[in-house]
């Protein structure tokens, strides 16, 4: 595990380049151009951003990003 030291202001960029990221990869799962398996490989990046998202972000925050389940 790693620690790291933040200001104020790196947080809130942080926070804004997660954001951006997790919103254009969600845009790529949902564009049907795209295969299979580079769907897959998006979605397994897609989980490790959303897990460093949730480290600073509030729960109302959050669900905007949580990946429906689709069967």
């Amino acid at each position: 595990m790693l620690g790291m030291l933040f200001t104020d202001k790196e947080c809130r960029e942080l926070d804004y380049v997660l954001r951006k990221e997790l919103d254009e990869m969600l845009l790529d799962l949902h564009d049907s151009r795209l295969d299979g398996e580079i769907k897959q490989a998006i979605g397994k990046r897609y989980k490790i951003i959303f897990r460093m998202y949730a480290r600073m972000a509030s729960p109302k925050e959050l669900s905007r990003y949580v990946m429906k389940v689709t069967k």
